[in-house]
C-alpha cells in the first residue's frame, strides 16, 4: 500500500526554480507566512507539513511506536513529494527539525539539493533522554502538555501577535503519536561528524536569544560545513522567521539568489545588512552602528543599500571572487585600513591565507612592490590577529 503524500501547498510561478520549506516540529507550513510572499516572487515554493501535523497524517510514517522514527524516515516523504512533482533537484529550506530534514538530504543525497538554509537549527539537538521523554510525556498527556516557551522571546510572546496564537493552536491540534515521533528522530539524529560531506551552498541562520538552538548550534554548522554563511539575527528566539521575519526573509533572498531580491528599499536594506553581517562579522558591523552618528547616518544607509545590497548581493560573482578583486584594489589604492577589514572577510568568504598571500603577490606586479610590501605586512597582522 502507497503511503499517502505530505500535505503541501504551492505558491509562485509553475515555471520559477523550486524551493521545498520545512517546518519545525510541533508547527504546520502556518510557520513560512512571513517569508511566502516574498520568496514565492521568483521560486516556486512548496510548502509541507510533518507527519501528524496540520492535514499531514501521522501514518506517512513506517512505524509511529516509541523509539521507532529517524530522520531519514521523514526524508523518505520529502523525496516522494518532490518526486510526485517531477523536481530532481530543488533548493531547499528548514526551520528546526526542518533543517535536519535538509541537511540529511543534503548529506545523503547531494544530487537533489541545488542548496541549503537551515534557521534555528542544529547537527545534534541535545541528549537524546530529553526528547525520548518528550515523546513519552505527549504520548500519555497530548502536546498540551508541551505549549513551549522557546519559540518566541517574552516581548513577542506576549505582544498579541496573531502569529503566536495560531502557531500554538497549531501544536494543540497535532496528533500525538505523530509530534511523539518527530522527538524520536530529533532524539536519534547526530550529523555532527558528517557536516563536512554538504556540498550544496548553505545558509545558516540562528536567533540570538534562542534557546532550543543557541548561537552556538549554528556557529558549528557555520564552521563545518564547507562555505556556509552565518546570519545571527538579534532579538529572536527559536522561530526567528515569524519573530523578526525582515532580516531571515532577506537572507533568504540573497541566498537564493539577487533575481530573487525585490528593488523596493525595505527588503533591499535588509538583504545588504544580512551580506554585510555575513562577510564583515557581526562585531564589526555592530560596532559601526553603534558609532552612527545623526551626522554619518546616511552614509552608513549608503553603504549598506548600495555596497552591500546591490553589489555584493549580485550572484555574478562568488563572494570568495568578490574579495580578491577588493584586497586587489585596497592595495592599488593604498587604503589600508580597509584592507585589514577585507583581510578579515576574505578568511570569512573561505580564501586561504595562501590564497591572501598570493592575490598580495599578483598587486605586486601590477600596482608596484613598494604598494605590495605594506599590503603583506597589513595582512600578516590582520590573519596573526584572527589567530589569537
Amino acid at each position: 500500500m502507497t503511503a499517502p503524500l505530505l500535505h503541501h501547498r504551492i505558491d509562485g510561478p509553475p515555471g520559477a526554480p523550486p524551493l521545498l520549506l520545512g517546518p519545525s516540529v510541533g508547527t504546520s507550513l502556518a510557520v513560512w507566512d512571513p517569508q511566502v510572499p516574498e520568496l514565492a516572487r521568483a521560486h516556486r515554493v512548496i510548502r509541507y507539513d510533518l507527519p501528524g501535523h496540520g492535514g499531514t497524517p501521522a501514518n506517512v510514517l513506517p512505524s509511529t511506536e516509541p523509539g521507532a522514527t529517524t530522520v531519514a524516515d521523514l526524508v523518505a516523504p520529502v523525496l516522494a513529494l518532490a518526486d510526485h512533482l517531477g523536481l530532481d533537484r530543488f533548493a531547499y529550506a528548514g526551520i528546526s527539525l526542518g533543517g535536519a530534514v535538509g541537511a540529511w538530504l543534503a548529506v545523503h543525497h547531494p544530487e537533489r539539493i541545488a542548496s541549503l538554509a537551515m534557521i534555528c537549527s542544529s547537527a545534534r539537538f541535545g541528549e537524546p533522554e530529553y526528547w525520548h521523554e518528550r515523546a513519552t510525556l505527549v504520548r500519555a498527556n497530548g502536546t498540551e502538555a508541551v505549549v513551549p516557551t522557546v519559540w518566541f522571546t517574552g516581548a513577542y510572546a506576549s505582544s498579541g501577535s496573531p502569529a503566536v496564537a495560531q502557531l500554538r493552536a497549531d501544536l494543540r491540534s497535532a496528533d500525538n503519536t505523530g509530534y511523539a515521533a518527530c522527538c524520536d528522530a530529533l532524539a536519534a539524529y547526530d550529523l555532527v561528524n558528517q557536516l563536512h560531506r554538504i556540498t550544496a551552498p548553505t545558509l545558516i541562520v540562528a536567533g540570538r536569544e534562542d534557546p532550543a538552538t543557541p548561537p552556538e548550534h549554528a556557529r558549528l554548522l557555520a564552521d563545518r560545513i564547507p562555505g556556509a554563511g552565518l546570519l545571527e539575527v538579534g532579538g529572536a528566539a527559536h522561530l526567528a522567521g515569524v519573530e523578526r521575519p525582515a532580516p531571515v526573509t532577506a537572507a533568504l533572498l540573497v541566498h537564493l539568489g539577487a533575481d530573487a531580491v525585490p528593488a523596493d528599499h525595505d527588503t533591499r536594506h535588509a538583504a545588504g545588512m544580512a551580506v554585510r553581517r555575513e562577510v564583515l562579522g557581526d562585531a564589526h558591523v555592530d560596532d559601526a552602528q553603534q558609532r552612527t552618528t545623526t551626522f554619518t547616518a546616511r552614509f552608513q544607509d549608503f553603504i549598506t543599500d548600495y555596497a552591500w545590497g546591490e553589489i555584493w548581493t549580485d550572484p555574478t560573482l562568488s563572494r570568495r571572487e568578490r574579495s580578491l578583486i577588493t584586497l586587489t584594489a585596497l592595495v592599488a589604492r593604498g587604503h589600508h585600513d580597509e584592507l585589514a577589514m577585507h583581510v578579515r572577510a576574505a578568511v570569512n568568504n573561505g580564501l586561504s591565507p595562501e590564497e591572501i598571500a598570493a592575490a598580495l603577490l599578483q598587486t605586486a606586479v601590477y600596482c608596484g612592490v613598494p604598494a605590495a610590501n605594506t599590503a603583506f605586512a597589513v595582512a600578516q597582522r590582520t590573519l596573526e590577529e584572527e589567530e589569537h
